[in-house]
């Protein structure tokens, strides 16, 4: 069995950790079923998001009436502090219960601080006085903003995208939190799907005392493959090593992690699934991605007008229009018979 200590909070969980945005897209009688056998096979950290839809609800009608047991984040994207406010109390009244052990600034694209003239700092101070918060966090997909939350020395826990695909800069910056004493929660831990090993992306976090991964979940039989890694802990081996090594190779360059904050598409594309159709269709074939409808999506597009919106509200700098074109054309060679999918 191993745990993780999130930095100077003092939360000490499994390093198995629940993600509960994919439990937004299934039955509440599905949901709470898998949050609870999540519990009982030794998960205790659970992450969600007001902006999950009702993921939120899910954890509360799971987990009411055993609030000590367990450790629950949550994020608001809130941008003033009466929004703030409305997030907060929205979450704690679905959660069914009258604290959040870490509650998260979710994304912002710049970092919150006193004095900013958001009020958003200081609205979580006084949450956190109020005994509503227990610890401050944040959660980003830049590295800017992530390495001035650690510099900031403001906040208690950052969530930042991390899997075996990391670059050199993302491993910096799990070490700057650990040098700092703040807790790195690891999302994106399987790469929005396109890493499908999870031995080997448990084995590679395992190599970092100070990182919590969190996965996304939301088929049972997902779930107990991690239970598993509980009593027997993935561990690195010759054999990860060179599978990792090979997917890294293959996934090096500008790829799409379907975060989604390029979204809404103006024109109705579905860029976060869209732009990394080619690479769904290698790593992780399926009929699904064939249908009637997934062609409509992919053909739409053809509708792109090149405003470059997504573009700009890319994480990672991608050329999104380019990728998506790109997709397109690997798409189109895959229904015309001339690709394999593999």
């Amino acid at each position: 069995m191993s745990s993780v200590t999130l930095g100077k909070t003092g939360i000490t969980t499994d390093k198995n950790a629940f993600g509960a945005l994919p439990v937004q897209r299934v039955t509440e009688e599905a949901a709470v079923e898998i949050l609870r056998r999540a519990y009982e096979g030794g998960m205790t950290f659970f992450d969600t998001a007001r902006y999950y839809t009702d993921s939120e609800k899910k954890l509360g009608l799971a987990f009411e009436g055993m609030r000590d047991k367990i450790f629950i984040a949550t994020k608001t994207g809130a941008q003033t502090a009466e929004g703030f406010w409305k997030d907060l109390e929205t979450s704690l009244s679905l959660l069914k219960t009258d604290y959040v052990d870490i509650y998260q600034f979710h994304n912002p694209a710049f970092c919150p601080k006193p004095g900013d003239g958001t009020g958003l700092y200081e609205a979580m101070l006084e949450a956190k006085a109020q005994g509503k918060v227990r610890h401050i966090g944040i959660t980003n997909h830049r590295l800017a903003v992530a390495r001035e939350a650690i510099e900031s020395g403001l906040y208690e826990t950052l969530q930042f995208p991390f899997c075996y695909l990391a670059t050199d800069k993302d491993i910096e910056i799990v070490k700057m939190c650990k040098d700092a004493g703040m807790g790195f929660i690891a999302m994106k831990s399987l790469s929005g799907g396109l890493i499908n090993n999870a031995r080997a992306a448990y084995a590679f976090a395992a190599q970092f005392d100070n990182v919590l991964p969190i996965w996304g979940i939301q088929k049972m039989s997902e779930l107990e493959e991690f239970l598993t890694f509980i009593k027997n802990p993935p561990t690195m081996t010759p054999e990860i090593e060179a599978l990792i090594e090979k997917d890294k190779k293959e996934l090096s360059g500008d790829f799409c992690r379907g975060c989604g904050y390029c979204m809404p598409c103006p024109m109705g594309i579905e860029i976060n699934n869209m732009a990394r159709m080619s690479l769904m269709l290698r790593r992780a074939p399926s009929s699904a991605q064939l249908t009637p409808e997934m062609q409509a999506k992919m053909m739409k597009i053809e509708d792109c007008i090149h405003c470059n919106s997504c573009a700009s509200k890319c994480p990672y700098g991608l050329d999104t229009p380019a990728l998506l074109q790109k997709n397109l054309e690997d798409y189109k060679e895959v229904l015309a018979g001339r690709t394999k999918v593999c």
